[in-house]
């Protein structure tokens, strides 16, 4: 497993470093996004096609936070582009008073954390003249709860974000 993680990351690294250079349109955006994964989302360019981008969710009996790193590059049109990486998450929750509702997620724990990794792949339009992107992706997941189970996910998501 230690083998298939280092590989993974070194081929990441690999397409990373070899990714074209291409703008973003916006340094830093703030916005939401609505899907599997929901919250308030930042996204923050560390070069021109290279972006962190954290969602931070909360609901009425826990919170989830996800950091991913983001390749952007030209769908071919003006302000049009596609991006694909790579993250993690966590989540914590307190399962009291649930009555079994969502229970296949929360594993009828009373309380518990989940850690997984996420993979990206979307497309987002800066909207030109105003400092609004709109974005569609899919982020699948895998999770591993502190109850033992396992969950994978696809995730599809919408977002809008503010730019600047």
């Amino acid at each position: 497993m230690k083998n298939f993680l280092f590989s993974f990351f070194v081929l990441f690294l690999a397409v990373v470093s070899n990714a074209q250079n291409t703008s973003s349109n916006y340094q830093t955006a703030v916005g939401i996004r609505a899907g599997g994964t929901s919250g308030i989302t930042v996204k923050h360019f560390i070069a021109s096609n290279q972006a962190i981008e954290g969602i931070v969710g909360l609901w009425n009996n826990g919170f989830g936070a996800t950091v991913l790193l983001e390749i952007h590059e030209s769908a071919g049109e003006p302000g049009l582009n596609w991006y694909y990486g790579a993250g993690g998450h966590i989540a914590v929750w307190d399962n009291s008073g649930r009555n079994g509702r969502d229970a296949w997620f929360y594993n009828n724990r009373i309380d518990g954390i989940a850690l997984g990794v996420d993979g990206i792949v979307g497309l987002e339009y800066k909207i030109q003249p105003i400092p609004i992107a709109i974005s569609a992706d899919l982020k699948p997941l895998l999770g591993i709860h502190s109850g033992g189970n396992i969950h994978f996910g696809l995730d599809p998501g919408i977002g809008v974000k503010f730019v600047f």
